[in-house]
């Protein structure tokens, strides 16, 4: 090379190089103007950088937002249809209502865990063939329903369908993540996402009733797979930045991951099913329970002792990761207080979905709104207040709760339920964000780790916090039973005023007066039984109450704690003497 070519080529380096770094020019293009290593210092391929962000128009965000938001709806509806219409659903399908639970815990055995291994599928076959596989397999699995006819197939149909499920709820928080810049993503982005994510609930509330009346559960099949469709045309219209490609599925993953599935498997049906056979009078739920527990020591066993981790077991029992999940835990808790509590307790009472679309009206405006209200306020180092504001919610929303009795209709909960919703959508980005910046310190396959965690509190933690709510309400509903039962002797006058006034409601349709008492004796009985469900639910708002202030002053004191050097007055050093 003579030494004009080699000023030439030193010059176009220049040019070229900051050019590289301004518009993220492929690397190609570097390459040719980067002198070649030393054969004996050869380093091994840097991966490829991901693709720079390009903004988006108006319109183009608008719709990308719409599509996300759509693709959550969808795959939220799956679910909450049969969750929220158990009864409506039942009897169409000859089915009790142990029978209808099932169709629910053979949806969540798969949908539990699916989601950890669909992340490194996306990142090895392109995030273009996921999101276009994922759409279509679910669209098919909707059109599916239409052709069961029997419980059985009923129930293996319902398992694929939470295969299918699992992709679109990562589907919908990429579209919404999608258009908003790097900058805004873990503060507007993740707002709009997990407000997106609440949706399905409160909408189902809502739509359910008409969709009943037109169509019997045919009809809620029916929108859940025209929303289905409607998303795979955005898929198609609206493709996704794919990252670069990488082989990172190995043998052993399956194999971990199977362990992992079937021990979160089980404890997903376990407590989806266990309040209803109850925890002690059947074996196989021991044996479930064990089935769990084993299958999760195989997988930490398998884990622990592999160079390249599928989960990080060590990472995610340090004392920051434990003190990151026990908050998101708590936080599940007791934020059951709405979808376990609230919505229950009305049922018992007598109402229908139909009776309480107002009261799902003002849970969306609440989740709409304390997200909208979430990504203004939400910035680094404000994490410690926002949880503080939204536990302090709860447990005044739960208190309000606790004072409701058998005449309680849903318009007396409004505000109650708004408080609790809207502490529902402040709580979850504040701490999304925290685990994220805490797994993106560590780099990139420390995601997959912390996707383990907040798959574990949400959707664990969300059966385990149903469970709980539903055995201390029949626990408490015994009690109350007992003290009541007690307390009324067939002697007492009053006692013998009201058995005789239920009997004679009967007087137009029984002729017979010992029919009549019998039937007036166990009016008065389930009559008992619903006052001692209200006291059993004012018990359980009344504790979640207590709760949200026991991790309000938990997390005072961790802050206080945490900024000690600051609330503490320091003492000067003594001089040194001479």
């Amino acid at each position: 090379m003579s030494p004009r070519e080699a000023i030439a080529r030193e010059e176009d380096a220049t040019i070229i190089r900051p050019d590289f770094r301004r518009n993220a020019e492929p690397a190609e293009t570097v390459e040719a103007v980067r002198p070649p290593p030393e054969p004996a210092a050869t380093a091994a391929p840097a991966p490829a950088a991901p693709p720079a962000f390009v903004p988006k128009s108006p319109t183009m965000i608008a719709a990308y937002m719409l599509a996300g938001t759509l693709i959550a709806l969808t795959q939220g509806l799956g679910m909450s249809f049969i969750s929220s219409n158990l009864q409506q659903i039942a009897g169409p399908m000859d089915l009790t209502q142990t029978e209808a639970t099932w169709l629910m815990a053979a949806y969540l055995f798969p949908n539990a865990s699916l989601t950890l291994l669909l992340f490194k599928v996306r990142a090895q076959y392109g995030l273009r063939n996921f999101a276009e596989v994922a759409i279509v397999v679910y669209v098919l699995v909707c059109l599916a329903h239409f052709w069961i006819d029997s419980y059985e197939s009923a129930l293996a149909l319902r398992f694929f369908a939470g295969v299918a499920a699992a992709p679109m709820t990562s589907l919908g928080f990429l579209y919404i993540l999608e258009p908003v810049s790097p900058a805004k993503k873990m503060s507007i982005g993740l707002c709009a996402s997990l407000t997106a994510l609440a949706l399905p609930t409160p909408v189902t509330g809502i739509i359910s009733p008409h969709l009943l009346d037109i169509g019997s559960y045919h009809a809620l099949y029916l929108v859940e797979m025209g929303l289905a469709m409607i998303s795979l045309g955005l898929v198609y219209v609206l493709p996704l930045a794919s990252p670069p490609r990488a082989k990172v599925i190995s043998s052993l993953d399956v194999v971990s991951y199977i362990f992992l599935a079937i021990g979160l498997g089980c404890f997903a049906v376990v407590l989806t099913v266990g309040k209803l056979y109850w925890w002690t009078a059947v074996d196989w739920l021991a044996w479930m329970i064990i089935a769990g527990i084993a299958a999760s020591a195989i997988f930490a066993a398998i884990e622990l002792n592999r160079k390249n981790h599928l989960v990080d077991i060590r990472w995610l029992t340090s004392r920051e990761i434990l003190h990151f999940t026990g908050a998101l835990m708590v936080s599940r808790l007791v934020l059951s207080e709405q979808t376990s509590g609230a919505v229950n307790f009305l049922r018992n009472a007598g109402m229908l979905n139909e009776q309480m679309a107002g009261l799902y009206w003002v849970i969306l405006a609440g989740a709409v709104i304390s997200g909208l209200v979430c990504a203004m306020i939400m910035k680094p180092g404000r994490e410690p207040l926002i949880h503080a504001v939204s536990l302090l919610l709860v447990a005044v929303g739960s208190y309000m709760d606790s004072q409701s009795t058998i005449l309680t209709r849903p318009e007396q909960m409004y505000l109650s339920q708004f408080l609790v919703s809207f502490a529902s959508g402040l709580f979850l980005p504040p701490a999304l964000m925290i685990g994220m910046g805490a797994a993106m310190k560590r780099g990139p396959s420390y995601i997959l780790s912390f996707i383990v965690v907040f798959l574990a509190t949400q959707k664990i933690g969300g059966y385990l916090g149903s469970a709980l709510y539903g055995t201390f309400v029949q626990w408490r509903e015994q009690f109350h039973s007992f003290r009541l039962v007690s307390e009324l002797a067939p002697t007492d006058p009053l006692v013998a005023a009201r058995l005789k006034q239920l009997g004679g409601a009967y007087g137009k349709v029984l002729t017979d007066p010992n029919q009549q008492v019998v039937q007036g004796a166990a009016l008065f009985t389930r009559q008992v039984q619903q006052q001692a469900y209200a006291l059993a639910y004012n018990d359980s708002f009344l504790l979640t109450a207590w709760a949200s202030l026991a991790a309000l002053a938990c997390l005072v004191l961790h802050v206080a704690w945490r900024n000690r050097h600051r609330l503490l007055p320091t003492r000067n050093p003594m001089p040194a003497a001479a």
